[in-house]
């Protein structure tokens, strides 16, 4: 008998999503985590990941009756949400006696609503290792901080748990209950596989109206350069690993520790090579030049838009000014630039949509994504669109990225849409764009990655 099985539902794209083209296949962090911290106590955990590894419902049903587990815990963030549901309800259907626990990102902004489906028995808030240990412990249920639960049919919510403060007490995740061969980055964003993906820190200094900072804090809590280190180590020798995906929302918030990590890679020899995501007003010319030479070789800028009033609205905190310094010098260090924009911020209009596509086109980064501006809730615009009456979607599945989900006052939904496909054909179809591209391959890899990430990008731009 298994104590639990820690399950990552499958997420489908439709046509018409970019993130269908560039789909990656990377593991759920939080669940990897929170098995090897259970692990750790002793308990029998299976890690079943349905974005790498497809089953059928025969499939699902044949695994669990082998693995006969106590519980079943589901993590999901919004767009998954619903998928989620539905494998919860078919394992409640076939295996009535195995508990239900759902944790992530939408559970916990809406636990209220997660417990109002009758197949699901609990709710994990928050971060989950220490709140899911206590429960498996048999602790009882209103002594476990960050839980919900049912009591005579009503929900309850427990004081939330406090945030772990040293991240490095949290054993590395339990890769080897995972797919590793099944794992792969998106489109454009590699070099090498077998890859895996990477958290250095918990937390995000930014205050985006478009983000929530409630599931893992408003503070950013940074592991150790030993620790990261380590793990990368340990993910080199003992899988083979050759590419790293870090996930942080802004690797560089305390350059000083982004710094130390590259000295000590350097001084270990590692052979990886990896990407990241950052902010440009938490970068230098310094930090760069160390990250390049320890084997970065793309930093993703959440740019947003071409706008300033549209930055300030949606609290981004960052000038156009900064964007186009930063882009500049991450090109001079030899680093590949990938830009991100959002078409239907509040107070868009027709005008700043073409703004963002011309600052794009200036930008000329190395890969740009453009996507539609989705309010999630427990974010500050998400509260914004329901107050004022501008939210026309509440299906879940529709808060990929691509669907408009708000009717703006400023701007109509066929101008958002026309945009947002005609942007990446004004983008990529540059000769000059094509040029440098072609000019920047070195290797048989880099042939393969970019015409896959090219040709995505140009086959979306026709839909």
């Amino acid at each position: 008998m298994t104590d639990i099985v820690l399950i990552n539902p499958p997420r489908l794209f439709k046509e018409g999503n970019i993130w269908k083209a560039i789909d990656r296949s990377l593991p759920a962090l939080g669940i990897a985590y929170c098995a090897a911290y259970l692990e750790k106590e002793g308990f029998t955990v299976k890690i079943l990941d349905m974005q790498a590894e497809p089953i059928t419902p025969d499939e699902l049903k044949s695994i669990l009756q082998e693995w006969a587990p106590k519980f079943a815990g589901l993590t999901a963030t919004t767009v998954e949400i619903n998928r989620a549901l539905e494998v919860a309800h078919f394992v409640k259907e076939n295996f009535p006696q195995t508990g239900i626990i759902f944790g992530g990102v939408h559970s916990t902004l809406r636990p209220e609503e997660i417990l109002s489906h009758e197949f699901v028995d609990l709710v994990v808030r928050g971060e989950g290792e220490i709140t899911l240990t206590e429960l498996m412990k048999g602790r009882s249920l209103e002594d476990i901080l960050g839980l919900s639960f049912k009591e005579n049919g009503k929900p309850v919510h427990n004081k939330a748990r406090e945030f772990i403060e040293n991240i490095d007490d949290i054993p590395y995740p339990a890769h080897h209950l995972l797919p590793i061969a099944k794992y792969k980055p998106s489109t454009g964003n590699y070099k090498r596989l077998p890859a895996m993906s990477m958290m250095t820190s918990r937390g995000c200094p930014g205050k985006c109206t478009f983000c929530s900072t409630e599931a893992m804090g408003k503070r950013t809590r940074f592991r150790t350069p030993a620790n990261i280190v380590g793990e990368m180590e340990r993910l080199i020798k003992d899988y083979g690993i050759k590419e790293i995906s870090f996930y942080d929302d802004t690797i560089t918030a305390k350059r000083k520790n982004m710094q130390g990590m590259c000295e000590l890679m350097l001084k270990r020899g590692l052979d990886i090579t990896w990407s990241c995501m950052s902010r440009v007003d938490c970068i230098d010319q310094e930090t760069l030049g160390l990250m390049k030479q320890a084997g970065c070789h793309q930093i993703g800028y959440g740019v947003e838009s071409g706008d300033e009033n549209i930055l300030k609205n949606i609290k981004k905190h960052i000038s156009l000014e900064k964007v186009k310094e930063v882009v500049e010098i991450t090109k001079k260090t030899g680093l590949d630039v990938r830009c991100m924009f959002m078409f239907g911020n509040p107070g868009e209009t027709k005008e700043t949509l073409e703004k963002t596509v011309r600052l794009a086109i200036e930008l000329d980064p190395d890969i740009v994504v453009f996507n539609i501006t989705t309010p999630y809730p427990g974010t500050e615009m998400y509260d914004w669109a329901v107050k004022n009456g501008h939210l026309n979607i509440t299906n879940w599945n529709k808060y990929d990225l691509a669907n408009i989900v708000m009717n703006l006052p400023t701007v109509n939904q066929e101008t958002i849409t026309k945009h947002y496909h005609t942007a990446y054909k004004k983008f990529y179809l540059r000769p000059s764009y094509l040029l440098r591209r072609l000019l920047k391959i070195r290797t048989l890899n880099d042939l393969r990655n970019n015409y896959k990430s090219f040709f995505s990008m140009i086959s979306f731009g026709r839909n």
